[in-house]
């Protein structure tokens, strides 16, 4: 359908909102049934319940709306942009829980101003493994064009082929089955003991160790579903592009799997390493709250939307001959006139 151009587009769009309303209904179904006490005297329990699940949907569908309108008239992507918003609305609460929380227990302002630091050292770190890439040199050949004999083309480019190409999704697969084993738990008397109890505990070692072997699967799975090494050979070819050294068609398809895969490992594992860092957080004392920015789904997407939405500000400025939005840093993509 991406193929088909805008019709393609619009169909897309129209499927994601049908199934968006058929996923809100069963999770407000669901958060519903899990939130309501069971000592709640409700005057009527089904009207309750149909308008509520009108409301959780309404305002779902709304968010959606708000999202697509920021995407079309502002700058970056709208839905993005607002769970960023969402996410770092949590922060100054939390970063004023943990500095009360230094103050009147143990570790003081200099525990707290530590702490401060080794978060700046993480988004730092994160930065790297949003933004690193392994480019691989193209050489495109000169063409023949034109009555006057013009020669075109022949210009040396890189495909970046990206550390971290599965993004923040294996994090959130990983999630997702490891809630499995703490809702069987909740259906059994020894929920707390044993393996079912390990599970449970998200500060335990055999928690974060298969956590962190999830998402490292999960990175392999998603990069290998998303990232096509033989239609970008195809493409290339299509455009009289090689690697210099390789040959087109088939030998560059197996050359850019090869990179793919060897470049996917390290960054499976700092992926890994950022998805465990909350809970390492809890271990050594800080707040449950002001852990979750140490890393995971929460320290990623506000890195990558930030990062994003920066680049893409930069390229409004270029395109109407600014000079940029920063004068140093990588995402600025100044040409430089010669």
């Amino acid at each position: 359908m991406q193929k088909e151009g805008e019709s393609g587009r619009r169909q897309i769009n129209k499927i994601t909102r049908i199934l968006t309303v058929v996923v809100t209904v069963a999770q407000a179904i669901g958060y519903l049934k899990t939130m309501i006490p069971t000592d709640a005297i409700l005057v009527s329990h089904t009207l309750f319940m149909v308008s509520s699940i009108l409301i959780l949907t309404s305002g779902t569908m709304f968010v959606m709306w708000l999202g697509e309108k920021i995407t079309d008239k502002g700058i970056g992507n709208g839905i993005s942009l607002l769970i960023m918003v969402g996410i770092l609305s949590r922060l100054p609460v939390s970063l004023v829980q943990e500095l009360f929380s230094r103050l009147n227990g143990a570790g003081g302002i200099i525990t707290f101003i530590i702490e401060n630091i080794a978060l700046l050292g993480v988004i730092m770190f994160s930065i790297l493994i949003v933004q690193g890439v392994r480019k691989v040199p193209v050489q495109y050949a000169k063409r023949i064009v034109g009555g006057v004999s013009k020669q075109v083309g022949g210009a040396r480019q890189y495909i970046p082929l990206k550390v971290n190409a599965a993004g923040v999704m294996p994090i959130i697969f990983a999630q997702a089955i490891m809630f499995i084993p703490v809702t069987i738990g909740q259906f059994t008397t020894e929920s707390s003991e044993g393996i079912m109890g390990a599970f449970r505990d998200t500060t335990s070692l055999i928690y974060n160790g298969t956590f962190a072997l999830m998402v490292i699967l999960f990175t392999f799975l998603y990069t290998a579903i998303t990232v096509n090494p033989v239609q970008m050979a195809e493409d290339m070819k299509r455009n009289s592009g090689f690697v210099p050294g390789i040959e087109p068609g088939r030998p560059t398809a197996d050359y850019l799997d090869q990179i793919i895969s060897r470049i996917t490992l390290p960054g499976s594992v700092l992926l890994a390493i950022v998805a465990i860092l909350p809970s390492i957080a809890m271990m050594v004392g800080v707040n449950s709250g002001f852990a979750t920015f140490f890393g995971g789904t929460s320290l990623l997407i506000t890195v990558g939307v930030t990062l994003d939405t920066l680049q893409q500000i930069e390229s409004h400025l270029l395109m109407r001959h600014y000079d940029g939005l920063m004068q140093t840093g990588r995402i600025q993509g100044r040409s430089r006139s010669v």
